[in-house]
């Protein structure tokens, strides 16, 4: 659809070859293959008013500058603007709103993004109304003539409800509205929301797309002239920008990001079968199981299922136990690096949303996280088995 953001590239090239080489080509200098770590503050000026297109790091970097063609590329979009943090990026979306303006959220969202809405944008005379968008009818009920934005997780975060993304698209449209989906959790690799007609993509770039645990940042991709200018202003402006160096290192993430993403979705099929068959679990949130409410649509929208599994112990204490009990998956927050995460929503990453909410979409006390890494699956499983004995 928009340029892959390479000479090297033809219109034809898929997935895997866009990740490689989208928005890079050999350093003009010396030849080097990898894109340089552009670590400078500034750029010499050929004359006054004459410079090579680089004149303030904060304007233009270009390691960040390979970064978000690449991610553009990968998205299917026609510009990325890359961002400190995934938080900055979902801010500078907000950016685009006004006094007075209304956005329809996926109720599930994570806890971070409900906490700058709720605590940060509801100062400024922005309002932000939460319902389950896997209901088409409810969601457009939520619209009201001031509903500027439909802001979408999709498989959320951490029950892994699914929005049907063209009926999502299709329903802002409609009313004169943008669709922004956070695709953190799949990943471009197994869902690119563009496709389905959304306007505006991000991601927490420190997620899978990095994937190795080492650096934070986020992304937003656009599709909108306007937009696209908007955004540059913005990330310039308010200078959220994500460094050289962590450019550089998602770089590196996303050429093995399809490798990464095959291996993490079938670690997570295999992980949430077994759980789904264990006595002592009492429900399992899997897209990829049969038993998924919503498998029919993940099978059609996305490309693999993903890495990222739940599952409910039925209590705090339980959680607790397996929490407590596990040796090589580790207790912490985040997900989609190498290594096998597990955490606890209510107390770790959902903690900024209220008790009564959380129980209301399911995030109980007795709820557990795995983001599924690269490990043996049967290492994985046997490290569940036995902390499972001590509940």
């Amino acid at each position: 659809m928009y340029s892959r953001g390479s000479v090297k590239l033809k219109p034809t090239a898929r997935f895997e070859t866009i990740c490689v080489h989208a928005g890079q080509e050999p350093d003009p200098a010396t030849g080097a293959i990898i894109t340089p770590i552009y670590q400078t503050s500034t750029y010499v000026q050929e004359e006054l008013g004459r410079h090579k297109g680089f004149e303030y790091a904060r304007t233009q970097n270009p390691t960040r500058s390979a970064l978000e063609a690449n991610l553009a590329a990968i998205e299917n979009g026609k510009k990325g603007f890359a961002f400190a943090s995934g938080m900055a990026a979902i801010h500078a979306i907000t950016s685009l709103l006004k006094s007075g303006d209304h956005v329809v959220v996926s109720d599930n969202v994570y806890g971070g993004t409900f906490r700058l809405f709720e605590r940060v944008l509801n100062r400024y005379q922005l309002s932000f109304t939460y319902v389950d968008t896997a209901d088409p009818a409810a969601t457009e009920r939520a619209f009201t003539p001031a509903t500027r934005l439909l802001f979408v997780e999709t498989p959320s975060n951490p029950v892994m409800r699914l929005t049907d993304l063209r009926e999502a698209a299709d329903l802002a449209h409609r009313h004169g509205a943008r669709l922004v989906v956070d695709n953190t959790f799949a990943s471009p690799c197994l869902q690119r929301p563009i496709e389905f007609g959304a306007d505006l993509v991000t991601h927490s770039t420190t997620k899978y797309l990095n994937g190795h645990s080492d650096s934070v940042g986020g992304i937003v991709i656009a599709t909108r002239d306007e937009d696209i200018e908007w955004l540059g202003f913005v990330q310039n402006a308010a200078g959220a920008i994500l460094s050289p160096f962590d450019s550089w290192l998602v770089l590196r993430g996303t050429k093995t990001l399809p490798l990464r993403m095959r291996r993490h979705s079938a670690t997570g099929r295999l992980l949430a079968a077994y759980l789904e068959g264990h006595p002592k679990v009492k429900r399992v949130y899997y897209p990829g199981l049969a038993s998924h409410p919503q498998h029919a649509l993940a099978s059609r929208q996305m490309r693999d299922f993903g890495g990222m599994l739940a599952f409910d112990l039925g209590s705090l204490e339980a959680a607790r136990r397996i929490l407590g009990n596990v040796r090589l998956m580790a207790l912490a927050e985040s997900l989609g690096g190498v290594e096998t995460l597990i955490s606890h929503p209510a107390t770790m990453t959902h903690a900024a949303v209220p008790a009564e909410r959380r129980a209301a979409l399911g995030i109980t006390d007795g709820l557990v996280r795995i983001s599924a890494g690269l490990e043996d699956i049967e290492d994985l499983k046997d490290d569940l088995s036995q902390a499972l004995d001590a509940v």
